[in-house]
C-alpha cells in the first residue's frame, strides 16, 4: 500500500502536467502518483494519456536525430531520446537508464525468399542490454518506480522481463523480486536474474498463476509491479515504433508482424501508431500482425472465435517459452491495436517456428524461439491468404524480441535432431515424443584428429559452399 508520505513525495516530484492514467473502457482517471494497475470502476487496463502540446513534427524529428550526438545518457537512450512521445517524468534525475534502444533494422534476403516476400526488414530487439525487447519498456516502469518513492519492484516472468527488471531494479538501488514458473524458464534467463541480485521465487505453477498471486500481495507489501499490466512500461515500449520509423527516414512500412506472449508489445505499437498519426508525424498507419505459437494462443482464438469480446484462456504449451502465456493481461489493448492499425493475428506450429528460427540464423542473426514466430506467421499469411491484404510486394518490418543466447539449447537441439515438442532430459534426452524435424539442420561434424580426414571434411564443404 503506497504510504501518505509517498503519495506527497510523488505529487510533488511526478507530476506532469497534461500527464494521466485513463481506463481504456470506461475513461475513469488517475492521477500519475496513483500505484494503480486496473480501473477501480470497471477493472479494465489504464494508459497513460497526455495533453500533448502542437507539436511541429519535422522540426521535433531533427531534434530527436540531432540528440544520438549528445554524451548525455537520456539523449543516447533509445527511448528517452523520444521524451516528448512520454512526459510523464518531471524530474529527469529519477530516469534509470544502461542507455537502451538504438537497435539494429537489419535486411534479411534469405528469410524474405523463405516468406516469399521481397522486402523484409528486421527490428532487432535482442540488442538491448539485457538482451530482448523489456530494456525499452523497463527503463520507464523502473523510473516511475523510483519518481514514486519504491522500495521494491517485482514481476511474474518467463525469463525476459525477470532478467531485464533485475538489471534496472540494481541500477536504481531497489530490491527486485521475480516470480518464475519452476522449470520453464531456460538458464540464458534465469542466470541473468540471479547474478543481477533478484530475489528468485520458483513457483510451481504457471506463469499466469505467478501473475495473479503478485497482483493480489503487491498492495499488502508495497511492492510495485512492473509487468505489462503497468501503464509506464508499455510507454517505455513504444519508442521502439518511433525509432523504427526514424531508421526508415519515416517512410511507415505496410505491415509491422510482432510476436504474442502477454501481448504488451503489440498494445504499446499500437498506441505509439496511433498518437504519431493524430499527431502529424505520419500520413498512414501500417498494419499489426500479432503471432502466437499454437500451444499458447488465447487471442488468436478470442478474435478467430464466436465471441472477440470473451478471452478464450489456454493451458499454454509451447517451447518458445518467452510466449507461453494462456491469459494476456493486455488482450483488450492487443485487440484495440488490431482495430487501430486494420491487422490481423495468427498462430504458428512449434515445426514452423523451429524452422523459422534456423533460417533467420542463416541470414546471420539469430534470435530466440519466440522471435521466430513472426517469420513463420508471414510464410503462413502469405502461403495460406489468411489476411487478404498481405501480398508479396508489401514493405514488411518483423520484430525480433531476443537475442539467440537467450535460449541456446533450444537452438543446440533442433541443429542436433534432439528437439521434441515433450521430452525429459538427463544429460542426454531419455524420453521423447513428438520430434520436430530439424530440417535445415546444421550438426557439428564428427572428425577424427587426422590431417586426412580434416582436410577431407573441410574440401567437401567448401565444395559444396561453392555450389549455386
Amino acid at each position: 500500500m503506497t504510504t501518505a508520505t509517498q503519495r506527497a513525495a510523488a505529487t510533488s516530484a511526478n507530476d506532469t502536467a497534461g500527464a494521466r492514467l485513463r481506463c481504456i473502457s470506461c475513461g475513469a482517471e488517475y492521477g500519475l502518483q496513483e500505484v494503480v494497475y486496473h480501473c477501480v470502476s470497471c477493472g479494465d487496463l489504464l494508459d497513460v494519456v497526455y495533453d500533448y502540446p502542437a507539436y511541429e513534427p519535422e522540426s521535433l524529428k531533427r531534434q530527436w536525430l540531432a540528440r544520438r550526438t549528445s554524451l548525455l545518457p537520456i539523449d543516447q537512450s533509445g527511448v528517452w531520446r523520444y521524451r516528448e512521445l512520454l512526459p510523464f517524468l518531471a524530474d529527469e534525475a529519477a530516469i534509470v537508464t544502461f542507455p537502451e534502444g538504438n537497435t539494429p533494422l537489419l535486411d534479411a534476403p534469405r528469410s524474405a525468399r523463405h516468406a516469399g516476400v521481397h522486402h523484409l526488414q528486421f527490428k532487432h530487439l535482442g540488442f538491448n542490454p539485457t538482451g530482448s525487447f523489456k530494456d525499452y519498456g523497463m527503463t520507464a516502469g523502473v523510473s516511475q518506480a523510483k519518481a514514486l518513492g519504491m522500495r521494491a519492484v517485482a514481476c511474474a516472468s518467463t525469463g525476459n522481463t525477470s532478467a531485464s527488471l533485475a538489471a534496472y531494479a540494481a541500477r536504481a538501488g531497489l530490491l527486485a523480486i521475480v516470480l518464475i514458473p519452476e522449470g520453464q524458464v531456460s538458464f540464458g534467463k534465469l542466470s541473468q536474474a540471479l547474478d543481477y541480485g533478484a530475489l528468485t521465487l520458483q513457483l510451481r505453477g504457471d506463469f499466469d498463476a505467478a501473475m495473479a498471486l503478485l497482483l493480489d500481495i503487491a498492495p499488502e507489501l508495497g511492492v510495485y509491479v512492473v509487468n505489462s499490466v503497468n501503464p509506464f512500461r508499455l510507454e517505455g515500449q513504444k519508442t521502439v515504433m518511433v525509432e523504427l520509423l526514424e531508421q526508415r527516414g519515416w517512410r511507415v512500412p505496410d505491415r509491422i508482424i510482432v510476436p504474442g506472449g502477454n501481448l504488451g508489445n503489440g498494445s504499446s505499437y499500437g498506441k505509439c501508431l496511433r498518437e504519431l498519426f493524430d499527431l502529424g508525424f505520419i500520413d498512414r498507419m501500417p498494419h499489426l500482425t500479432l503471432v502466437q505459437a499454437h500451444g499458447a494462443a488465447p487471442l488468436y482464438h478470442t478474435i478467430t472465435g464466436n465471441d472477440p469480446e470473451t478471452l478464450v484462456r489456454v493451458h499454454a504449451r509451447t517451447l518458445a517459452t518467452a510466449i507461453k502465456i494462456g491469459s494476456p493481461v493486455s488482450w483488450r489493448k492487443a485487440k484495440r491495436a488490431l482495430e487501430w492499425t486494420d491487422g490481423w493475428v495468427t498462430e504458428v506450429s512449434e515445426q514452423e517456428i523451429a524452422d523459422a528460427k534456423a533460417i533467420i540464423g542463416r541470414d546471420g542473426i539469430g534470435c530466440e524461439p519466440a522471435s521466430a514466430t513472426t517469420l513463420a506467421g508471414l510464410r503462413r499469411l502469405i502461403r495460406e491468404g489468411t489476411d487478404a491484404s498481405v501480398t508479396p510486394n508489401e514493405e514488411v518490418v518483423a520484430i525480433l524480441t531476443g537475442n539467440v543466447l537467450k535460449d541456446a539449447d533450444y537452438t543446440v537441439r533442433y541443429h542436433t535432431g534432439e528437439l521434441y515438442e515433450e521430452f525429459v532430459t538427463e544429460t542426454r534426452v531419455i524420453s521423447a515424443n513428438g520430434q520436430v524435424l530439424p530440417h535445415f539442420a546444421n550438426a557439428p561434424v564428427p572428425v577424427s584428429a587426422t590431417r586426412e580426414d580434416l582436410t577431407r571434411v573441410i574440401g567437401e564443404h567448401l565444395t559444396r559452399s561453392a555450389e549455386p
